[in-house]
């Protein structure tokens, strides 16, 4: 039934949590009653606003219509736990976490690419990965014009998408190179990711899965097909840890269906929702992590044709990983919820 206000409930107050709030307020999603829940009780500040946060329990989502789970809460994601009793109370879920992704019961949405999926969730609705997200919202409108037959992507990861500790890992590990340089970093850092994040880039996020991609990887392609409702797009991936704060960047080749040029794309892609295109590279005009921090919308730039493979075409996608990659998608998301 629809309201005029909805009681919402956020789970988790680390990077995504913190921006999920900040999302609704900056949104003005029609909130009635607003908890905030995590392993345990405290108060906490965002942008000068206090929340009241509560220990997390299937009462505390009694009343509560759409729940947002911002991630991991202990071993397993805090929905792998409370999302059958959230459900059970009422509440329509919203997973930021992995766990749900793939089951086929539950929609994974994008809602520029995929928005009427919404529909069809019984209770739970599944946020996709921080870097797919970025990456369909810049595809599916050419493959929705011309096709798109493969993908080859290469990430380039902020240390948010790894969490608090990663953030802080590259903010000491910097500090201790300018300190000391690079064998302070070795003695004195204690790390969250399992190379030196400073002055450094490595090919791992995620565990190594099958066939040696790992399964940060894995997820570009499963939730791709998924969000784009086609098997058929072969995709291969390379994710990769860099030294940025915030903002994920991706260099994605295509090959298509149909021949599209470049400018047709540019076209395209401007008129798209939830994109903006930078892209006059002779005048330095391109997305840069540092610009699309804080912003919710895609960035597209360096699109250009592959001068030795017919309809091969190369794009610089750049997205904030906790806003559009994570909290805003999810906030998008419950928008979409509801209309209906």
């Amino acid at each position: 039934m629809k309201k005029s206000k909805y009681n919402v409930c956020v789970v988790g107050v680390g990077a995504v949590g913190i921006e999920m709030l900040r999302v609704l307020r900056q949104r003005n999603f029609p909130i009635g009653e607003l908890r905030v829940l995590a392993r345990r009780s405290r108060e906490i500040e965002v942008d000068g606003q206090k929340y009241s946060v509560r220990t997390v329990s299937p009462e505390g989502f009694d009343g509560i219509d759409v729940a947002l789970f911002a991630g991991t809460e202990g071993e397993k994601g805090a929905a792998v736990t409370y999302a059958k009793e959230a459900v059970k109370r009422g509440a329509v879920v919203i997973d930021n976490g992995a766990d749900f992704r793939m089951d086929p019961d539950v929609p994974l949405v994008v809602p520029e690419v995929n928005a009427k999926d919404v529909k069809k969730h019984k209770g739970i609705i599944a946020n996709p990965n921080c870097s797919t997200i970025q990456m369909v919202v810049a595809l599916n409108p050419i493959h929705k014009k011309v096709g798109i037959k493969r993908i080859i992507v290469t990430t380039l990861q902020a240390s948010s998408g790894a969490g608090k500790g990663a953030v802080e890992q590259l903010k000491t590990e910097n500090a201790a190179i300018a300190a000391g340089g690079y064998e302070n970093v070795h003695v004195n850092v204690e790390r969250s990711l399992p190379q030196q994040l400073a002055y450094n880039v490595f090919p791992h996020i995620g565990s190594f899965v099958e066939c040696d991609y790992t399964n940060e990887e894995w997820k570009l392609v499963k939730e791709t097909h998924k969000i784009m409702h086609d098997n058929k797009i072969k995709i291969s991936a390379t994710t990769v840890r860099v030294p940025v704060r915030t903002g994920h960047s991706e260099s994605v080749y295509i090959e298509t269906g149909k021949p599209i040029t470049p400018k047709k794309v540019r076209d395209l892609l401007s008129k798209a929702p939830g994109i903006i295109v930078m892209d006059d590279p002779k005048k330095n005009i391109y997305p840069m992590p540092k610009d699309a921090e804080g912003k919710d919308e895609t960035f597209v730039g360096r699109i250009r044709c592959d001068c030795f493979v017919k309809n091969g075409l190369w794009l610089w996608v750049v997205a904030d990983n906790l806003r559009k990659g994570a909290a805003t998608n999810a906030v998008q998301i419950a928008e979409e919820l509801i209309k209906y």
